[in-house]
């Protein structure tokens, strides 16, 4: 009596629902078709039994479909359940107003004209078409469970998975034999197409697709064998049925819903792929037109060749960009809010999160541009002094030489003072200078023969132009005389003054003539120089160039 309640309710809504319709018809017509038409448009929910819709049925607030549906579907099996109720008990009987579908007397649903205007047909023909439903139901419920019927869907299963795995296994040789047919076949005829020396395709990332696309082909062909024998095992068995009828929606549903969205995408599709084509050989035309500047073969007017390389960077930058543009009203999703929100969380992260970044990448273009240094230079950048190995986008690296790396920053580099000692070093050269500080008892004219000496002696220094001497002060207590000479080796620089300041000291020494400290109280009893002979003094040892270059 309990089951039967929840139908007896609905049952009662519904006839009020449609009695007083009817009653009002006569005096508000309009009004009785607009309070009916959205009652048919009331949600429905579907009677399974065994993955199987049988039909649907509604329902009202009170009762709602999806519930009365599962009360429904719950009392058919329990009838299907029970051997000793037989179909032919399943019949209808017609009440006032509802037709009542009955197994062995006892009550199973009501079929109300509210179901029936749902199909447009009679409450009786309705009824007549769910007991011919349901009593199908049935049959088949018990047929399914029976141990002969599961005996043999048992070893139907079993045959089956012994054919997938039988078809992997032949899938996969076959796999095998078509790499090596491949390989024998097409590798050597997959050749590097080039322009000059620049690279337009390469073999090897054809090659890799090539066995990519093979790859993907067996991958697609494993899934859909294995996806054949899912839903057919599943559908063998009742307790697995309803997963074997909703197996095709649950993978093949997300993959239609991609599908129709790419066949609406279709357009933009190909508008993308003509563009990414048009941009990659763009990309490659420029960076063949600015290697020929690079290397010469190539010139304009008033353009350097050492700017090409930066001027190429910035145009592949500018036509990327530009394509971008054009490309991003055809991106599927760009004109959705959480597309344009996305990207604007993005752009607001890089802009609040890499300043220094852009400062670099912005100095480093620049620094090209200025043509403050090139790679293999000395240079002395700020406090530091080295041989510029690398320049990057974001910074450039100093080979010191004590062999160490500084990586200088190129904003940095671009608000301090380069001082670059390789650009003038071939024509006329590089000066190198030194001062020393001498007595006013001692002739300038002695002091400057012996420094033009000293540079004459030193290796590497070159004879012309000439070397020459400056009297940059005039002292309290000493002048102050500076040797200049030139060389063209600037990678030299620290080796060239020492051996300059030892021919210094040498000879110096040679003539007595004193070099002055830095302190001075008062001229010494003898002259603050060494005698030859103690010039190597052990353990010093003179060398053959050394004892010549003395003489």
């Amino acid at each position: 009596m309990r089951a039967v309640t929840p139908t007896i309710l609905l049952t009662l809504l519904l006839a009020m629902g449609w009695c007083l319709p009817a009653q009002a018809q006569n005096a508000q017509a309009p009004a009785t078709e607009a309070a009916e038409s959205p009652s048919v448009d009331q949600p429905t929910a579907p009677v399974v039994v065994d993955g199987i819709t049988l039909f649907n049925v509604r329902g009202v607030t009170a009762y709602p479909a999806e519930r009365r549906a599962g009360a429904i579907a719950e009392r058919i099996r329990a009838i299907a359940a029970n051997a000793a109720v037989p179909v032919e008990s399943l019949v209808v009987r017609e009440t006032s107003i509802a037709s009542v579908l009955a197994a062995a007397g006892n009550p199973v649903f009501h079929v109300l004209d509210a179901d029936a205007g749902l199909e447009g047909v009679s409450r009786q023909v309705l009824a007549e078409a769910y007991r011919r439903r349901v009593a199908e139901a049935i049959e088949r419920f018990r047929y399914d469970r029976q141990p002969v019927v599961l005996g043999r869907n048992l070893a139907r299963s079993f045959g089956a998975t012994l054919a997938l795995v039988l078809a992997l296994w032949l899938g996969l040789k076959i796999l095998r034999l078509l790499r090596g047919t491949l390989d024998r076949r097409l590798r050597s005829r997959i050749q590097d197409v080039r322009f000059h020396n620049i690279e337009i395709v390469r073999a090897e990332p054809v090659w890799r697709g090539i066995h990519r696309g093979v790859n993907a082909l067996a991958i697609f062909l494993a899934i859909l064998a294995s996806y054949v024998f899912l839903n057919y095992v599943l559908l063998l068995f009742p307790w697995t049925r309803p997963a074997g009828n909703h197996l095709f929606a649950i993978l093949v549903g997300p993959l239609a819903t991609i599908g129709r969205g790419a066949i609406g995408f279709l357009p933009d599709f190909v508008f993308l792929i003509i563009l990414a084509i048009l941009t990659r050989y763009t990309l490659k035309v420029v960076k063949l037109f600015f290697w020929r500047v690079g290397k010469g073969s190539l010139t304009l007017p008033g353009f350097e060749a050492d700017w090409a390389a930066p001027t190429d960077r910035i145009v592949r930058l500018l036509v990327i960009a530009f394509a971008f543009v054009v490309a991003y009203p055809h991106i599927p999703g760009s004109g959705s809010e959480a597309f344009k929100g996305v990207t604007l969380l993005l752009g607001l992260i890089f802009s609040l999160g890499s300043p220094s970044v852009i400062g670099n990448l912005v100095a480093g273009q620049s620094l090209a541009f200025r043509r403050a240094f090139k790679v293999g230079d000395r240079v002395k950048i700020g406090e530091h002094l080295g041989e510029v190995s690398q320049i990057r986008l974001l910074s450039t690296y100093l080979r010191t030489p004590k062999n160490e790396q500084v990586v200088i920053p190129n904003s940095l580099i671009l608000n301090t003072e380069v001082v670059n000692f390789s650009t003038l070093a071939r024509e006329p050269g590089l000066i190198l200078h030194t001062i020393v500080s001498i007595g006013y008892q001692a002739p300038w004219r002695q002091v400057e023969a012996l420094l033009m000496e000293a540079a004459g002696r030193t290796p590497g220094l070159l004879r012309q132009p000439p070397p020459f001497v400056l009297q940059r002060n005039l002292g309290t207590f000493s002048v102050d005389y500076e040797i200049n000479a030139y060389c063209d080796s600037p990678h030299a620089v620290l080796a060239l003054y020492s051996e300059l300041h030892r021919n210094i000291l040498d000879l110096f020494n040679e003539y007595g003539v004193q070099i002055m400290t830095p302190a001075y109280e008062g001229d010494p009893e003898q002259p603050k120089v060494i005698a030859r002979d103690r010039w190597y003094t052990a353990p010093a040892r003179p060398s053959d160039g050394a004892t010549t270059a003395t003489r």
